[in-house]
């Protein structure tokens, strides 16, 4: 009787990886997807908590038994609930792997449409400092650059010296610099923003 305790012992100290797996890789799962955003360019830290603990959750309590029962065809010599943590774990692991290689594929998503809002930004300003009225081209370093379709479409305004008025342009980057930047109106950003929701 003994010796079957000690084996059960044996299997339970090496097939109980699957929780603390599962609390660690929460944890871990919940900062890359914090740092790397898999969708949109940023994600708080509470909600990303919540996506990796429900994510986590689901491998580890629905789809751990019928990948541990796999696991026990391979390995019969496996008990059930060994078998049921090994696949728990490695499935926390390979939906780990996902999340981090998701976040890095969008990253580079991310710095490419940065960069090229700062691009439209500049080609703007240098527009809207050649082009405009007097009155718009005192105070460029305060431009505001609201994004109509991420990478290639922009629109900068650029308020008066009162600030009672704004100069707005189009920027589509996927133009020559001469022929990207075109004259937008009058009306801010704000008011612009509003009428797209």
């Amino acid at each position: 009787m003994e010796s079957v305790w000690l084996t059960r012992m044996r299997w339970r100290r090496r097939g109980a990886w699957m929780w603390p797996t599962f609390v660690a890789l929460t944890i871990i799962d919940a900062c890359v997807a914090h740092a790397l955003p898999f969708e949109g360019d940023s994600e708080g830290l509470a909600p990303a908590l919540i996506f990796a603990g429900f994510w986590n959750l689901i491998a580890v309590v629905v789809v751990a038994y019928p990948v541990g029962a796999l696991v026990r065809r391979v390995r019969r010599d496996l008990p059930r609930f060994v078998a049921r943590d090994y696949a728990g774990t490695w499935l926390l692991i390979a939906l780990a792997a996902g999340l981090l290689a998701a976040g890095l594929a969008n990253h580079s998503t991310i710095a490419s449409d940065g960069a090229a809002m700062r691009d439209a930004e500049a080609r703007a300003i240098a527009y809207i400092g050649f082009r405009a009225p007097p009155v718009f081209r005192g105070d460029l370093g305060r431009a505001s650059t609201f994004t109509i379709q991420a990478g290639t479409l922009y629109r900068t305004c650029v308020p008066s010296t009162g600030g009672r008025r704004t100069y707005c342009v189009i920027v589509d980057d996927r133009q020559p610099a001469g022929r990207s930047v075109h004259f937008a109106g009058y009306e801010p950003n704000s008011v612009f923003a509003d009428g797209l929701e």
